[in-house]
């Protein structure tokens, strides 16, 4: 692929933005994070309770579910809050980060229990989903590690990493972790998570224009996996983190 000059904001084509994870910031919930991807800020919470829903009872099986909610000035105008139930949109987003934690979730490991993740965007500039779903994994880790270390479970009920991440066709240049401005004018726009290991968990995609050839999407998957490794290494820099921290 030929380069293209510097984006907006003065990255490669292939260049994600800077990401930084905040660990344990709220002191009162069993699992936090701080996710800073660029300028887009959110706040994730995990809270642990010893039931499941009805259809999961006496099964010895556990469940994780997300709630996703933007701040009224997390964008450049006031948005009103939902008061009234989630948006279709929120609906949306907030199965997206469910179903991807629950699929690098053992059930069985966490037992009859359910981790209930709430993502709060603080501040929203392009990615807020795929950064949700980055931060709640780091919320997760710490709310079941704090389980294992009082002895509830015998061991994390984690199978690996997840994390998420756009891709965007802007101008015919496909472009990495997009920016509000880039995800306005994208022709076609797919999020991506993935786990650790490099298995997909979701593809997201569409276009806004006319179609575009499958290849692209070979494309997109290839730079979503190099793209998302930065990711991971800023989940396991909070991790560490964290673990450091409760240590002292």
């Amino acid at each position: 692929m030929e380069k293209s000059p510097p984006r907006s904001d003065g990255r490669r084509w292939d260049e994600p933005r800077e990401t930084t994870i905040t660990p344990g910031y709220q002191r009162f919930a069993e699992g936090s994070a701080l996710i800073e991807v660029g300028l887009t800020r959110v706040l994730c919470a995990a809270s642990l309770e010893e039931r499941v829903p009805p259809f999961l009872r006496g099964q010895g099986r556990g469940w994780v579910t997300a709630e996703y909610n933007m701040l009224p000035r997390s964008t450049n105008t006031r948005t009103s809050r939902e008061r009234g139930g989630a948006s279709g949109r929120s609906q949306e987003i907030q199965r997206l980060i469910g179903r991807s934690l629950r699929a690098i979730t053992d059930m069985t490991g966490l037992g009859e229990r359910t981790v209930q993740i709430d993502c709060d965007v603080i501040q929203a500039d392009g990615g807020t989903r795929t950064a949700a779903i980055t931060g709640a994994y780091v919320a997760l880790h710490q709310a079941l590690k704090m389980l294992v270390d009082q002895g509830v479970l015998n061991q994390l009920p984690l199978r690996q990493p997840v994390a998420a991440i756009s891709v965007g066709l802007v101008d015919e240049q496909l472009m990495l972790d997009l920016c509000y401005r880039e995800d306005f004018r994208a022709q076609v726009d797919f999020n991506v998570v993935l786990t650790e290991s490099g298995e997909l968990v979701e593809l997201q995609g569409a276009s806004e224009a006319a179609p575009f050839p499958r290849q692209r999407v070979a494309e997109i998957l290839s730079l979503a996996s190099r793209g998302v490794e930065s990711l991971f290494h800023a989940q396991r820099l909070a991790i560490r983190q964290f673990q450091n921290s409760a240590a002292i």
